[in-house]
């Protein structure tokens, strides 16, 4: 893992960086879960995918609470394992019958949606990505046809807030 500075770490801080680190260590990762409030929905990310192996960290945006960490998990387990993910592809085999993709998070939003991750990477040099998820009917945020409301319960984390990365078709469903 990264090493980490205690400059200026609160206790608090360098309790986290020890869940954090106890939780790669034992599990492969560790998932930081953050609770829907007024601003917005709850969202889940990784800390150490990155620093164990070399896997783009992570983030969920809008999903209920016991589905981000086991869908986090399952990602970090295949991509440590050697899987390769594309993308802008969907992919039908996280959840069965709901399509997830890959689009690369946005350096703008990593204080928001990786606050913690901070603690293991002071500098912010890590890769992230957002696993999107469809609805059971397989809409996504940005179609037109997606239950109102949807598009800002899962924001789209790129510089434009619309999918980048979209292979629609074949690959994107």
């Amino acid at each position: 893992m990264a090493a980490v500075t205690t400059e200026a770490i609160t206790s608090q801080d360098q309790q986290l960086i020890d869940w954090i680190e106890e939780q790669a260590r034992s599990r492969g990762n560790a998932v930081i879960a953050v609770p829907s409030d007024a601003k917005g929905s709850g969202y889940c990310f990784t800390a150490c995918a990155w620093a164990l192996h070399e896997v783009p960290e992570a983030v969920v945006v809008g999903l209920p609470d016991q589905m981000g960490p086991v869908l986090l998990d399952a990602y970090v387990d295949r991509a440590a394992a050697g899987e390769q993910f594309e993308i802008g592809r969907a992919y039908e085999d996280f959840f069965q019958g709901v399509p997830v993709v890959f689009e690369v998070v946005a350096k703008g939003h990593y204080a928001e949606y990786f606050g913690s991750a901070f603690l293991i990477y002071p500098d912010g040099d890590f890769p992230a990505v957002q696993m999107i998820v469809a609805t059971p009917d397989g809409h996504w945020p940005w179609g037109a046809d997606a239950p109102e409301g949807f598009a800002e319960w899962q924001p789209v984390l790129t510089d434009s807030g619309a999918p980048e990365s979209w292979l629609p078709g074949a690959g994107g469903l």
